[in-house]
């Protein structure tokens, strides 16, 4: 499934195109994805304008000229492509560089403001994804954002927060971490990762994080995110970013699906178990 930096790099493939698009027309070719399209979807979409393209944790966040924002989610192979420019856009692909046709089920002809007509089309072989549209003023309190966490990257993300929300939680870091929320956005690849350069144990109880460790893991985080999203995601299966070009960031991986190798570090064997149905992948002489 994408994590932060993958939708972070759709985000910024789509935002060119799109920021100051007008919406001319909606079609859909099924009543629904993960769940069912809102009512009335194509109709209040037509003739709005999309004022820029944001992200929230692992949704993409489009607030319109009529005050109703548009957001979606990838679940594991959603897939925007822009249509109709000189070369086609393609600001993120999960799954299969070459999907299975018949599975284009949202189409959306907008005009740019450089004057392009042209097509947003999402496609999901899984249609593990879904589109959602909130009324004005709704958005901010709706179920799914109040109940996130803050942005890894963000201010109010900081080492006494992290120790202040997780002083109470007997599970495991590596659990913890991928609630959220207590952190939006995060997933298991960058957690592993974090951990490791943090030099905390998967296993540790949440609850036993204290300040110093707190202190190495925050900006673990952030390091480990910007590094991915400056090397346009990580390429499990096949991912690649707006240009065509995959995600290079796996190139990079310290511990995440390097069960058996030699650790960079230490050169113990790095290990894997499995937490909360996720794989882990460690180092055990390097995280305490």
């Amino acid at each position: 499934m994408p994590e932060l930096p993958e939708v972070e790099t759709v985000r910024r493939g789509l935002e060119p195109v799109l920021a100051g698009a007008k919406i001319s027309a909606v079609h859909l070719a099924r009543p629904d994805l993960r769940f069912p399209f809102p009512e009335r979807f194509g109709d209040r979409l037509k003739g709005a304008t999309i004022e820029r393209v944001d992200r929230r944790a692992k949704f993409l966040v489009m607030p319109l000229s009529t005050g109703e924002v548009l957001t979606a989610h990838l679940g594991m192979t959603g897939r925007f492509r822009v249509e109709g420019l000189a070369h086609e856009v393609e600001p993120g692909r999960f799954y299969a560089p070459t999907p299975p046709t018949g599975h284009d089920h949202v189409e959306i002809a907008l005009t740019t403001v450089s004057g392009d007509d042209v097509a947003l089309i999402y496609s999901d072989p899984r249609r593990f994804g879904f589109m959602e549209l909130f009324g004005s003023g709704e958005f901010e309190g709706s179920g799914r954002m109040v109940s996130l966490g803050p942005e890894p990257l963000g201010n109010e993300f900081s080492a006494s927060y992290l120790v202040d929300v997780l002083r109470d939680r007997s599970t495991p870091m590596k659990s913890a971490l991928l609630d959220q929320s207590v952190v939006a956005g995060l997933g298991n690849i960058y957690v592993c990762e974090a951990l490791f350069i943090a030099g905390i144990s998967p296993r540790r109880q949440a609850k036993s994080l204290g300040a110093a460790r707190a202190e190495r893991l925050v900006p673990a985080i952030r390091g480990v995110l910007n590094e991915a999203i400056a090397a346009g995601g990580s390429t499990l299966r096949d991912y690649v970013a707006a240009d065509g070009k995959l995600g290079s960031f796996q190139q990079s991986f310290r511990v995440y699906d390097r069960e058996g190798q030699a650790c960079g570090e230490c050169g113990s064997t790095i290990k894997r178990m499995v937490q909360s149905g996720r794989s882990t992948f460690f180092c055990s002489r390097c995280q305490r």
